[in-house]
């Protein structure tokens, strides 16, 4: 679940980049700044403060207990499906008060990367990231397509799978000028959504008979994509987008944690025809640096993010949210607590 905004109650010592009373996203892929990853136009995989573990980053430990003392450990650095929550600097940014603060929730999570955090006073439910449904999608979205891609102008681009994290990548992939953005999922209803965020083209594998996906992928584009994601987490779905990428060029982004915990087999041969296959967790996103873009980008009305937006209920109907969710009915339910 993705996190929303919330308002900076207290600070604690040596913090200057926020005040009480500032309006913040957290996040949870660390954002140092510091050290050589954070500087580095290479990388977003902060060195000084690995992702991963159950407590604060410096530390190690939680600021939290239950009724009886316990220690309740940290989700994923934020732990916010909380009214407070505890989170370190590098954590969290300041957001420009002019951004409608409904719609906070997208830019920390989902839409920029893809993962799922909870947050008050509002958080809201990606399509593909919760337990019962069985997968869980890391990273993607438009930082996918603008970071660990760079699509390029006039380029071809398939994407499996047409949750809203796929269809942050089209979002992006359209931004950045994509000439034919193909969908490929087996709810046909996608095709309509996914018209609204640049797919052009749409694939049902249950309509393509005996033909293999990647076939008809080339076909459309007369060799293959140039850039393929993978956002549902199946390794076999990774390798048919790689088998579905073209040769010398092409380049295959994979997004989903698979989610059997199958391994990632590929064929030595579809490597020696030159393209390359990567993964990229918080989609490249440097938050500090990239959400405020996207941010000053929807302000300019060029990035869409009012259609993500699907459903919103009061916390009480939390369990509704996650019906909507496991029905893939949901692109963003936007849950709000104490309205």
């Amino acid at each position: 679940m993705t996190s929303s905004y919330s308002m900076v109650e207290s600070v604690g010592d040596n913090v200057v980049e926020v005040k009480e009373g500032d309006i913040v996203i957290p996040f949870f892929h660390p954002n140092c700044e510091e050290c050589w990853d954070c500087k580095s136009k290479e990388s977003n995989i902060c060195s000084k403060f690995p992702f991963g573990g159950f407590g604060m980053p410096r530390d190690g430990t939680s600021r939290f207990t239950d009724s009886n003392g316990e220690i309740v450990n940290y989700f994923i650095k934020v732990s916010s499906f909380i009214e407070y929550t505890v989170v370190d600097i590098c954590n969290l940014m300041k957001i420009n008060p002019d951004f409608p603060l409904d719609k906070a929730c997208l830019l920390s999570c989902g839409i920029p990367t893809g993962t799922y955090v909870f947050q008050n006073p509002i958080f809201e439910l990606p399509f593909f990231c919760e337990q019962r449904a069985k997968t869980m999608v890391w990273d993607a979205g438009i930082g996918a397509a603008w970071n660990t891609a760079k699509v390029k102008k006039g380029s071809t681009v398939a994407i499996f799978g047409l949750g809203a994290i796929g269809l942050a990548v089209a979002e992006g992939a359209r931004i950045s000028g994509a000439a034919k953005i193909i969908g490929v999922d087996l709810n046909p209803e996608k095709f309509k959504i996914g018209s609204k965020f640049g797919v052009t083209d749409f694939i049902n594998p249950k309509d393509c008979g005996n033909r293999p996906v990647n076939e008809v992928i080339k076909e459309m584009t007369d060799g293959g994509a140039d850039y393929c994601f993978e956002c549902v987490g199946l390794a076999s779905l990774m390798n048919l987008a790689f088998t579905s990428c073209r040769n010398g060029s092409g380049k295959t982004i994979v997004l989903g944690v698979e989610m059997n915990g199958t391994p990632l087999s590929l064929g030595c041969y579809e490597l020696l025809k030159g393209k390359t296959i990567t993964g990229s967790i918080f989609g490249g996103i440097k938050a500090k640096k990239d959400i405020p873009l996207l941010a000053q980008s929807y302000i300019n009305k060029e990035l869409h993010l009012d259609d993500f937006i699907t459903h919103e209920v009061n916390f009480e109907d939390v369990n509704k949210a996650f019906d909507l969710l496991i029905q893939g009915k949901s692109l963003r339910c936007i849950i709000w607590m104490g309205r």
